[in-house]
């Protein structure tokens, strides 16, 4: 990342984003979202400069660098325009409003994105990244500025005329008829993995080609096809994948956590930031996967995804922090590649070669001049060096402590300490999840925590109203659904670690908000913003899966499971009528449905509750429950005074199992082996 110059300031000095921050000292005239930029446009009659990024963001670093900070650039901006600038994580409404834009009038999109809108906001011109000279058929940046500026001046009315058409198509784009879906049936979760099989790569693991990204939910989504319907394909794709990941170099090996994605198709060059999000959803998938094969592969890369979370993404109080910058000292990737001579300084001329032929490391580099780590073929190096394995990973762990610790001298790429509802939700279930299969307090502890500092600095009790961003002791604006459907969700996972019920009732009223601010009567569908929320020149619906789940799908698995919890016929109601509403999307474009999937077998396929009395052999019981991947099964302690765990007692003092489906239990289970034989065919 480049360092600014403090010869300037603007009013994004007063920002607690470290996005916005990093641009506090731009030449440019920055203004932050809000009342002030509108009314300096209006008065002195120019359009607004609108720049869209958030603090991980490579590229935003790079328009930065060649734009924001050279002084002639600046000058047209300040001259012609009102430049505003949003961190997208603090306001993805805005983002997602005008990213809609962008991708309706170039038909891609990305960031930084940069949009040209008129004072009231209504988009006119937009693009995303822009060069600072003319480049691959891309105008400068300059240019584009020069030309906008111009069309305001020389033809405004048509401007005016063409962002009124555009803001009303935006509108009908986002804000119309969803269409008339039918009741979802069983076979479409094997229609869609059909689709999913199809855009399979067979090589390499994943989907699609470069760039790559996870895919999370749809690989979850060819796990309960698996399940469901034994085929042994599904569950390959997944292994393949993650098997194909854990040893690429999109995977930190030296400090844990994944990179955001690749720029290859074979997972080798990723792009270094790294997402809290992504990191969450991974440790979900990895959870799972071992449920499924009982791989301890699996188990061993949950345990370090969440090892490097708590190390270099928790803050004192129990929250998660967002984001760690893909660059440091300028260079991307700096922080986490190496030179040849750096590893043998390191661990010694004998171990440090060893250690280069097991993760690729060559004299000249394998990439840009220096080395990503990547473990090669451990087989025919364990015979080549006459070790064994146990040798191996016992040097292995040394060879790791010792890099670790000198790569925690180098400079550090820049962490974004913002805490997001959202994403720390998802962090939350990923421990939960975590602790309920492996048993380790810690992860137990850490969901708690994390929970609890949402309850106090961003929950309002008394107005039952969610905030969504936490920074330097600020908590700051309303929460969008998938701050509201995310932490449901996670509320949900907790209940089902500890039994605790101030979790599902915290949850309960989360529900009610949501019914009561973001429910749309007239399409039968939530929108991503509630009543509370700023009015933007159009509203968006969340029903479409990306790098995080379409918050429409998680609410809706998180309706059907406070439903069956609670007994809360009118939260089953809204999931099952929004399955029907996005029916046509799982049927007609699977891959961006990843998440209704999964909530449409929640639904179909062997719902059911697990009540757990009290007794001897309770925590094995609840052990293997927990260990058995059965995605539609929800753990209820008999105690709770939950309806559905009501008049469920011992037998014969020995810990019981009733499982049930609707209002029908089958006969209860005390015996461990009945347990497990049932848990393999729920």
């Amino acid at each position: 990342m480049a360092k600014p110059s403090k010869t300037h300031k603007n009013l994004l000095i007063h920002e607690t984003s470290p996005y916005l921050l990093q641009h506090a000292h731009n030449p440019v005239n920055w203004y932050p979202w809000g009342e002030e930029a509108k009314a300096k446009a209006r008065r002195e009659n120019k359009p607004i400069f609108l720049s869209v990024g958030y603090s991980a963001c490579h590229w935003c670093h790079v328009m930065e660098k060649e734009s924001f900070e050279d002084e002639a650039t600046a000058e047209i901006l300040n001259a012609h325009f009102v430049s505003v600038k949003v961190d997208r994580e603090e306001r993805p409404d805005v983002d997602a409003v005008y990213m809609s834009a962008v991708q309706a009038m170039t038909r891609h999109g990305g960031w930084p994105m940069s949009v040209f809108l008129t004072p009231e906001l209504k988009p006119f011109y937009g693009g995303t990244y822009f060069p600072p000279n003319d480049r691959g058929g891309m105008p400068s940046f300059k240019k584009v500025l020069l030309g906008v500026a111009s069309a305001w001046k020389n033809r405004k009315q048509e401007v005016l005329a063409s962002a009124e058409e555009f803001t009303g198509a935006l509108k009908a784009l986002t804000e119309g008829q969803l269409g008339i879906g039918e009741e979802p049936k069983g076979d479409l979760l094997r229609e869609a993995f059909e689709n999913l099989r199809v855009h399979f790569d067979d090589v390499h693991g994943g989907f699609g080609r470069a760039p790559k990204f996870f895919h999370t939910m749809d690989l979850r989504v060819c796990l309960r096809a698996h399940k469901v319907f034994k085929v042994e394909r599904a569950l390959n794709m997944v292994t393949d994948t993650l098997d194909k990941i854990s040893v690429a170099g999109i995977y930190d090996h030296l400090g844990g956590g994944f990179h955001r994605y690749s720029t290859d198709a074979a997972w080798f060059a990723p792009h270094f930031e790294k997402m809290l999000y992504d990191n969450a959803l991974l440790a979900v998938l990895f959870t799972e996967a071992f449920q499924v094969t009982k791989e301890i592969r699996y188990a061993r890369m949950v345990h370090e995804i969440l090892e490097y979370v708590s190390r270099e993404m928790k803050g004192p109080s129990g929250e998660f922090y967002s984001t760690q910058d893909a660059d440091s000292e300028g260079i991307e990737g700096k922080f986490y590649t190496w030179k040849k001579n750096e590893i043998l300084a390191v661990l010694g001329t004998e171990d440090g070669e060893r250690f280069c032929e097991l993760y690729h490391v060559i004299e000249g580099g394998n990439w840009e001049n220096t080395n990503i780590l990547y473990p090669g073929d451990v087989g025919a190096l364990l015979e080549k060096w006459d070790w064994d394995i146990t040798t191996l990973e016992r040097k292995r762990s040394s060879w790791r402590e010792q890099l670790l610790e000198q790569r925690e001298r180098r400079p550090k790429p820049l962490r974004d300490e913002k805490v997001l509802v959202s994403w720390n939700s998802l962090m939350i279930t990923a421990f939960a999840k975590a602790y309920q299969v492996f048993g380790d307090e810690t992860y137990l502890e850490s969901a708690r925590s994390c929970a609890a500092f949402i309850r106090e600095k961003l929950w309002d009790e008394e107005k039952l109203s969610l905030l969504h961003c936490y920074k330097d002791g600020q908590s700051r604006f309303q929460a969008y659904l998938d701050d509201h459907a995310y932490l449901m969700e996670a509320l949900v996972s907790l209940y089902e670690s500890d039994f605790s019920m101030e979790w599902v009732r915290w949850a309960e009223r989360l529900g009610e908000r949501v019914l009561e601010d973001f429910w749309d009567p007239t399409t039968a569908s939530f929108y991503f913003t509630g009543k509370q929320h700023e009015a933007l020149v159009a509203k968006t619906r969340d029903y479409q899966d990306g790098a995080t789940p379409a918050a429409s799908a998680v609410l809706t698995t998180a309706f059907l499971r406070l439903g069956r919890l609670l007994s809360r016929a009118d939260f089953e109601e809204k999931a099952l009528g929004s399955l029907k509403l996005f029916e046509p999307l799982m049927r007609e474009h699977p891959m961006a449905a990843g998440q209704w999937l999964i909530a449409l077998d929640l639904s179909t396929h062997s719902p059911s509750e697990a009540v757990v009395t009290e007794g001897e052999d309770r925590e094995t019981h609840l052990g293997t429950l927990r260990e058995s991947f059965v995605p539609g099964l929800l753990v209820v302690d008999s105690h709770s005074p939950l309806e559905i765990a009501q008049s469920k007692p011992a037998v014969n003092g020995r810990s019981t199992i009733y499982i049930c489906k609707g209002k029908t239990c089958e006969p209860p289970i005390t015996d461990g082996t009945v347990l497990k034989t049932r848990c393999q065919t729920l």
